[in-house]
């Protein structure tokens, strides 16, 4: 049977793809421009799970659900681990905005931790965390730690050719007890392969800073599958990872 404690770090890095940390200008957020999006078409995405968390291997199978209508969103993730059942539970919804997606409740429950609640509060422009005293105010296009993959393939199915190797993607984006800059930076056009097929996928890459801990993310996004993500990989400093490969689609 897995080990409680790997249970724990696979559940704390599926869902992050960089360690929070207080920034030094808590209280407020970066002004991005607005950039032309294009929302894929909703979807129910499963994937099966390959990681090594503190050495030891883990299996499981991973769901997301995105919808979208009407103006209003919904993103619901739960992954599953081999023997012990759900590890974990993430749900992002708001409205779409001039920006894109637009956050107004980010919610994630580990394995064996109680739920958090990220609120972006549109009408006074205060995002808050139950997990922190942390408060920044609302400019227009922030993210939540769920939201922001798929902000990222509204990006790039609107791009067109400016979605190309060597091009930049940033937003600031709110996790579970405080919210960071992220920069999404595309690598290469590279064949995947998944239980679906192969695909030709666009390689993404969020790094972490020089010098950081932080765990660096790829997304693999197929321009022939809706841009949905065929492939998610979550990667730490000391070789740990978590790997997501798509296995089926539904809409």
């Amino acid at each position: 049977m897995s080990h409680p404690s790997s249970l724990r770090l696979i559940a704390s890095v599926i869902t992050s793809a960089a360690l929070s940390t207080t920034l030094a200008n808590a209280g407020t957020t970066e002004h991005f421009n607005k950039l032309a999006f294009n929302l894929p078409p909703a979807a129910e995405l499963s994937y099966t799970i390959k990681a090594k968390q503190s050495g030891i291997p883990l299996g499981g199978a991973a769901t997301v659900k995105w919808e979208v209508s009407d103006k209003k969103y919904s993103i619901v993730t739960e992954t599953r681990a081999m023997l012990v059942g759900k590890i974990l539970d993430a749900s992002s919804q708001g409205h779409i905005s001039d920006y894109g997606l637009a956050p107004e409740k980010f919610v994630e429950k580990r394995f064996r931790k109680p739920e958090t609640i990220t609120s972006f509060e549109h009408d006074s422009k205060t995002l808050r965390f139950t997990a922190s005293d942390e408060t920044y105010v609302l400019k227009g296009g922030e993210q939540d730690r769920t939201s922001a993959t798929w902000q990222l393939i509204a990006y790039a199915r609107a791009a067109g050719d400016k979605f190309k190797p060597g091009s930049e993607w940033k937003m600031f984006v709110a996790g579970r007890r405080d919210a960071e800059p992220w920069s999404f930076k595309v690598l290469a056009s590279e064949k995947t392969s998944t239980p679906l097929g192969e695909f030709a996928t666009i390689h993404i890459s969020k790094a972490p800073p020089p010098d950081s801990k932080d765990q660096a993310l790829d997304i693999w996004l197929a321009p022939a599958l809706d841009w949905y993500p065929v492939r998610l990989k979550f990667s730490d400093a000391d070789g740990d990872y978590v790997d997501q490969i798509i296995e089926s689609v539904k809409k």
